[in-house]
């Protein structure tokens, strides 16, 4: 469902689906990908690895549910291949799976930005001036200034907070 999240939040925002492109001459060029291929960080005996979904905004949520988890065993067994590792357009960490709850993540080169989840838990917060108790999942963006800015980043935040509080919007939107 996070990565149906994601997806549906960089299309509004597409310069997070993006990458720096240099070339021999050092000039710098944004490339916006049109497509969707979004690593999954791992953790293994051997250290992170980050398998990629490709395609997965033409993948239903059941889908990418199931090549997550058949990913992550070959990452976990060392028996995935190369090409399952490569061609990531945006990558998430969630190393709130682990009891983690907040961390700055480190992009995925040539990728724009990276996505953490921390752990989710119950916190006490106010709802139109009173207190109460919340399923919370804590944020964290790293993203290249190079490309974006703190500003375009925000809002790509706040529109994918707007589709995890209310995924019934997320289901119209796509």
């Amino acid at each position: 469902f996070i990565i149906k999240a994601v997806i549906a939040a960089l299309k509004e925002h597409p310069s997070l689906n993006s990458s720096l492109e240099t070339d021999e001459a050092e000039h710098e060029e944004i490339i916006l990908k049109k497509y969707y291929n979004i690593g999954v960080a791992v953790d293994t005996d051997e250290g992170l690895m980050v398998p990629v979904v490709k395609g997965a905004d033409r993948k239903s949520i059941i889908e990418i549910a199931k090549e997550v988890f058949d990913l992550a065993e070959k990452a976990r067994s060392r028996q995935i291949n190369l090409g399952d590792l490569r061609g990531g357009t945006f990558t998430i960490t969630n190393y709130g799976s682990i009891g983690g709850l907040y961390g700055t993540p480190i992009i995925n080169y040539p990728e724009a930005a990276i996505l953490g989840l921390g752990r989710m838990r119950d916190e006490v917060v106010a709802v139109n001036g009173k207190p109460e108790i919340r399923k919370i999942m804590h944020l964290t963006l790293t993203f290249d200034h190079r490309i974006l800015d703190g500003a375009e980043a925000a809002r790509f935040m706040n529109k994918l907070i707007s589709y995890l509080e209310d995924p019934d919007s997320l289901l119209v939107e796509m």
